[in-house]
């Protein structure tokens, strides 16, 4: 089956409104597929499925973890007043204290660059981020694209980086798990130390995202023992953003019956 469980529109970092995300998901066949922005649940209602689609609400809660990111999917999730509320205007409050931190290292540094111009770039996005800073580096003429402002300026040991403080990941999954969602771990393959995936399975960890396009078959493999190992239910998803640095669109066909479990979890959205 083609699904996408995985996805991003500019309610935070993508650049497709919440309708042309649902609707390139029609167009590509995606039989079941969530909108996970980062830290907000903006997408929802503001877009009617294609037809025959089903949605399951997602959302991706940014974490720190031992000076590193990780990133927690949750599924299921209720789109009023929850647990996750309170959490969500954190991490959206830290991010909006990052910008304006690397706005203000960034002119010390001789950048022309204003927080207006971020938050232009951000437009109605709920979660603003690095992409928008390094959008507004490309309008202002510093930089020609999106990939050479991150790599001259917004990574680290460049002098727009600014490390990331947001909430644990035992605390997103914790308040997942109270809201009634499922919490799942993204892309483990990006983990620089994935002895995590253990410590997060005691702190009540549903599922893991197996099918990832950056995952190796020897990744696939790998996170799909760890899943049988800890009874984790797995996902799939393609991550996506914008069209010109995810070439391969959304939606992957998947085997049902690894995604079954899954289903028996979350109630459709629509």
């Amino acid at each position: 089956m083609k699904v996408d469980l995985h996805s991003h529109t500019r309610m935070s970092d993508g650049t497709l409104s919440p309708q042309e995300l649902s609707d390139f998901m029609g167009q590509r066949g995606v039989e079941v597929f969530s909108i996970s922005d980062h830290d907000t649940l903006g997408a929802y209602g503001n877009f009617d499925p294609p037809a025959g689609s089903r949605v399951i609400t997602g959302i991706e809660i940014n974490t720190t973890w031992r000076k590193n990111e990780v990133h927690v999917l949750g599924y299921g999730v209720p789109l009023g007043p929850s647990a996750i509320n309170e959490l969500l205007e954190y991490n959206q409050e830290q991010r909006r204290l990052r910008a304006v931190t690397m706005v203000e290292r960034l002119r010390e540094a001789g950048y022309p660059i204003t927080i207006e111009d971020v938050v232009n770039e951000a437009g109605d996005a709920h979660s603003m981020g690095r992409p928008h800073v390094a959008k507004a580096l490309v309008r202002r003429g510093v930089v020609d694209s999106v990939n050479a402002a991150f790599s001259e300026a917004l990574v680290p040991g460049k002098p727009g980086y600014v490390p990331q403080l947001y909430t644990t990941p035992e605390h997103a999954i914790e308040q997942i798990s109270a809201a009634g969602g499922v919490p799942v771990l993204a892309h483990p393959g990006r983990l620089k130390d994935r002895s995590l995936i253990e410590e997060l399975v005691g702190h009540g960890l549903r599922g893991i995202e197996v099918f990832y396009p950056l995952h190796s078959p020897e990744d696939t493999r790998e996170f799909r023992a760890t899943a049988k190992r800890y009874g984790l239910v797995m996902t799939a998803g393609m991550d996506f953003h914008d069209i010109r640095y995810h070439t391969e669109g959304v939606g992957m066909d998947v085997d049902g019956a690894d995604l079954a479990p899954f289903f028996e979890l979350v109630e459709v959205y629509a």
